[in-house]
Order: C-alpha cells, then structure tokens, then sequence
C-alpha cells in the first residue's frame, strides 16, 4: 500500500480494512489529493482476497467538514472542468465490496456526499449532516442533489440544499440517512462490529447483494427483478452455495472459501 499524507489505513481485525481521514487542522477538509488517496486506499483493500468489508471515517468531531474551499475560490469554469475532480468519486461507487461510514461531528457538503457513497453509515449522537453549498454561492456537485433527494425525500432534500441547513444524527436516522445512531465512544466499535457480521458471510452473496440493491437505484422495478434473479441463479454455481446449504442441513457453521 502507498504512504499517504491525508488519511490513515489499518486493518483493526481479520477482514477488515479501515481509512480513516487525517487532517484535524482542517475538520477532514475534502482536498484533492485527500480524495486521491481515499480512493487508492480504498481499491487497495477492494482487491485484497482477505478482506471483506471496509470502513471509513474521521474523527470524533468531524467526518469531513466538507470540500477544501481554498482550493476552489479563484477557480473559472474551464480550471473546473480541466480538474474534472468529482469523476474519481464514481470509483468509490464501483467498490465490490460493502463500505461502511462512521461518522461523528460534521458530516457537510463534500463530507455529507462522501458520507452518501458508503453502502450503510453508523453515526454517533454528534454527527451532523448538510449540504452547505449554497451559501458560498455555489450548489453540490457529488451527488449532494442526487443521493440525498432518493434517500431522504424531495422536500427534505430540497429544504437542505436551498438553506444549508443540517440536520442531527436522529433526523439523519428518522429519514432514513442512517443505519443507527450510538454514543460518541462506541461508533466506530460499532461500525467494526457491523463490518464483522457482514465479513464473516459468503463472500460472492455479499459482493452480488450490494450489486443488486444499488441496481434498484439506477433501473426500472422490472429491470432490477431479472438483474437480481440472474444473480440469485449465478450463485448456485458457487461453492460457497453448497456449503452454505449442507451447513444448514447439518446444522453447523459454514465454512466459506470464497469460490
């Protein structure tokens, strides 16, 4: 794996791989090369055969506070579309493997839509989420539109984004943004806690589970039913079907090798 300046990596336990955000000077500010290395990180561990779910988060008091603002403010139209900095962001969606967010402190702009691109998010009492944009005269640009309208609804979503206002880790969780929310000490423990159920199952199910549930974001109710039979049919070709089967017959754990 690479040396990074802005995040850390760590594997806490078997089959977990972590990124955690490090630029506490600047709440976990989005630069650039803070995405770069977010999404390195994270392909490293999405083509590691040992592991199977991974997390990212920040600090206690902030996830990321959004984008890095100094890097944006004398910028025209064509720096903008020459950096094209939001296309490395459809990385973190092709991930094969679940990504879980836990999220404590702030959670804006960038950060809220960083936040959105993990597959679940855990968040402590503290976390706060918001699209900010508009009131550096600008609007969100990584899905701030998109994302959160499917996930929170058109009326909440445009409240958001046309006030900047957030809303607390329980609204986040009554409208659906997030999974659970816990004390600040445990958020991350929970999140380990989650990744680990998620990582001790089979791991081709996992991997064509999040293909079909983010198919149903992107096609039509008819469209994502064939996608998830097909998918449902290829896994009787695994090995991991069969074991998982005889286990249950025999009533023991299974044993999964990933093929």
């Amino acid at each position: 794996m690479n040396t990074y300046t802005c995040i850390k990596t760590y594997i806490p336990k078997p089959g977990i791989g972590i990124v955690q955000l490090h630029r506490p000077e600047v709440l976990n500010a989005l630069s650039l090369q803070t995405m770069i290395e977010i999404v390195d990180a994270l392909q490293y561990f999405d083509n590691q055969s040992d592991i199977r779910c991974m997390i990212i988060h920040g600090s206690d008091k902030a996830f990321a506070a959004g984008a890095d603002i100094t890097e944006m403010s004398d910028a025209g139209t064509i720096d903008m579309l020459e950096r094209d900095q939001f296309s490395r962001w459809e990385k973190i969606r092709l991930l094969k493997k679940p990504l879980i967010g836990a999220i404590s402190g702030y959670a804006l702009g960038g950060g809220c839509e960083l936040a959105m691109h993990c597959d679940m998010l855990i968040a402590s009492e503290t976390a706060q989420f918001g699209q900010p944009e508009i009131n550096l005269g600008v609007m969100p640009g990584a899905g701030g539109t998109q994302r959160l309208t499917r996930i929170v609804g058109k009326a909440q979503a445009m409240e958001m984004a046309l006030t900047g206002r957030m809303i607390s880790a329980y609204e986040a969780w009554r409208l659906g943004l997030v999974n659970r929310v816990v004390p600040v000490s445990g958020y991350l423990q929970e999140a380990i806690a989650l990744a680990t159920e998620i990582a001790s199952k089979a791991p081709i199910a996992i991997r064509l589970i999040k293909e079909s549930v983010l198919k149903s974001y992107s096609t039509t109710l008819e469209a994502g039913l064939e996608f998830e039979r097909k998918n449902f049919y290829m896994l009787f070709a695994s090995e991991d079907q069969k074991e998982g089967m005889k286990a249950f017959i025999e009533k023991r754990k299974p044993t999964w090798n990933n093929s």
